[in-house]
C-alpha cells in the first residue's frame, strides 16, 4: 500500500505594514473590528479610549484580555482597535476574532494555542429577519378558531 503523507498546510501570515502594525479583522453579528498589534508596552485602545473605559462589562473585558494571557503577550504588545456596528457584546466578539487573526500575523507559532481555545472560529449567527404576516421572525399572530 502506498501511504501518502500530507504535509500540514503552512500558515500564511501577512507581514507588518509600513509602521510596524500587524492587522486582523473580526466580525460578529453586524459588528466589525479592525485590530492592529505591535510590540510595545501593553497599551490597549478601542476607538481612541482605553479598553476598560470602552467596555464596562466584566465578561467582555475578561474575554478580550484572556486572549493575550493565554499566549503570554499581556503587557508586551500594543493593541489598537477600530470597531463599528452592532452592540457592545457583538463588538467584543468581533475584537476577539480580530485580535486572534492579528496575533497570528504577529507570530505564526501562536496558531495552535489560539485554535484550541476557539478564538479563531467565526461565529456566523445573525439575527433572523422578520417575515410578513407574522409578529416576528418566528412568532406568529394569535390564531382564533371562532
Amino acid at each position: 500500500m502506498n501511504e501518502q503523507t500530507t504535509a500540514p498546510t503552512p500558515i500564511v501570515s501577512r507581514g507588518p505594514d509600513s509602521k510596524g502594525w500587524y492587522w486582523g479583522t473580526g466580525r460578529r453579528k453586524t459588528a466589525v473590528a479592525r485590530v492592529r498589534v505591535k510590540a510595545g508596552s501593553g497599551q490597549f485602545i478601542v476607538n481612541e479610549k482605553p479598553l476598560d473605559v470602552y467596555f464596562t462589562e466584566e465578561r467582555d473585558l475578561k474575554n478580550i484580555m484572556g486572549v493575550l494571557e493565554r499566549v503570554n503577550l499581556k503587557g508586551s504588545v500594543d493593541v489598537r482597535v477600530s470597531t463599528d456596528g452592532g452592540g457592545f457584546t457583538g463588538q467584543a466578539g468581533a475584537i476577539l476574532l480580530g485580535l486572534g487573526r492579528a496575533l497570528i500575523n504577529y507570530d505564526t507559532n501562536l496558531f495552535p494555542a489560539l485554535r484550541e481555545t476557539g478564538i479563531l472560529t467565526r461565529d456566523d449567527r445573525k439575527v433572523e429577519r422578520k417575515k410578513y404576516g407574522q409578529a416576528g421572525a418566528r412568532r406568529r399572530f394569535q390564531f382564533s378558531k371562532r
